[in-house]
């Protein structure tokens, strides 16, 4: 199976990129995540900087009967004058000047004098963003196929190395709510905006010791957390204003679910002394922002994250001290009566993450020093 590592840059193809028009050839009333696939395709060219529906200069040609993720556009981009099958099937062309538009602007056939490049000897990419190598989805759109095509992309949206939860708890819910999302044609921020609403609602809880009552709530802001990035990456809809909203709640919120919860001891007549208190809100939220500056010098010193380094940095990301863990830490320890505890385990986990996460930068900077290059496994 061949292999391509959509990483790479050249900067010639941002030139090619800024003169590309993309036009969709045919049409197809069959909808996709709530949308055609000529309006899909409208997105992704938009969310790659290409111009959609020009009538002169080198041109992308696609095929409306056709679906496929963005990988595939950026493939075709730097291959001029080929053109991509599937199945003996013409889907994209890139075509050095388009003189196969008619009057109306519409394209009816794609030209007959490319190379042909199949889909199926190109399967495997890496996904430096989503943290895996995948197969991405490219394929023919009727009615008949569409939940399953639906289901590809979604899944295909999924990062390949996150906590337990999120990889093996939330995907079937997450899958339902992102489809019910996309149909009645809800925003990513607007699923973000009720997720934070059930984030506040959640410290409110836990302030006042209602432990499961919050736990409810964070259980929707955490299935919601997965639908808005889905839901934005499946529609083709991310946006600046997005990522930051989505991605500051995430990188905020955790410090005040675990200071409500020790506050909420009191309710339970299980408070913990001053000194206890500073202990641990220094351990959890210490930890928690030391991890964070580990995982952003490995980032700027080796150019991807900490997480996907080598197997065993993948699967430690399952169960570190992050929000989702934590929560089965507290989840268990209400379910013994002792939320107490939980906190307390929680602090020393956060503190055993820390280590280990400063142990492996350690170890691949002292390895560099050796003339070692650090490496994702995932990208080998």
């Amino acid at each position: 199976m061949g292999k391509e590592a959509t990483q790479n840059h050249n900067p010639k193809d941002d030139m090619t990129a800024a003169s590309l028009a993309v036009r969709s050839i045919g049409t197809n009333p069959t909808p996709i995540w709530g949308m055609t696939s000529t309006e899909r395709l409208r997105r992704i060219a938009a969310a790659q900087k290409l111009r959609f529906g020009a009538t002169n200069g080198p041109a992308l040609l696609v095929a409306a009967s056709h679906v496929f993720e963005p990988a595939w556009l950026k493939f075709m981009e730097q291959r001029p004058g080929q053109v991509l099958t599937l199945g003996g099937e013409k889907v994209i062309a890139h075509v050095p000047d388009d003189q196969h538009h008619v009057a109306d602007g519409s394209h009816s056939e794609f030209p007959q004098e490319l190379t042909e490049v199949r889909a199926e000897d190109h399967r495997l990419f890496y996904n430096e963003a989503l943290r895996k190598r995948e197969e991405p989805v490219i394929e023919r759109l009727d009615p008949a196929s569409v939940r399953a095509i639906e289901r590809k992309t979604y899944l295909g949206a999924y990062k390949g190395v996150t906590d337990l939860l999120t990889k093996y708890l939330w995907p079937e819910w997450a899958l339902v709510l992102t489809r019910i999302a996309a149909r009645i044609g809800m925003t990513p921020n607007q699923v973000t905006t009720i997720g934070a609403i059930m984030c506040v609602l959640a410290t409110a809880a836990f302030w006042y010791g209602h432990y499961w009552a919050g736990m409810a709530a964070g259980l929707v802001f955490m299935v919601l957390d997965t639908v808005d990035g889905k839901l934005a990456r499946c529609t083709i809809t991310s946006s600046a204003w997005g990522n930051i909203f989505d991605h500051g709640l995430d990188l905020v919120h955790p410090p005040f679910w675990w200071a409500a919860w020790a506050v909420g001891l009191g309710s339970w007549n299980l408070a913990i002394s001053e000194e206890t208190f500073g202990l641990v809100m220094v351990a959890i939220v210490g930890g928690y922002v030391v991890q964070r500056i580990i995982e952003g010098l490995f980032i700027g010193r080796f150019g991807m994250h900490i997480h996907v380094w080598e197997k065993v940095d993948s699967d430690f990301r399952l169960i570190t001290a992050r929000r989702n863990p934590n929560m089965v830490i507290l989840f268990v320890a209400t379910l013994l009566q002792r939320p107490d505890i939980g906190l307390i385990a929680v602090a020393w986990w956060t503190v055993l993450s820390c280590a280990f996460h400063a142990v492996r930068l350690l170890q691949a900077m002292a390895r560099q020093a050796h003339g070692a290059a650090i490496t994702s496994w995932l990208a080998v």
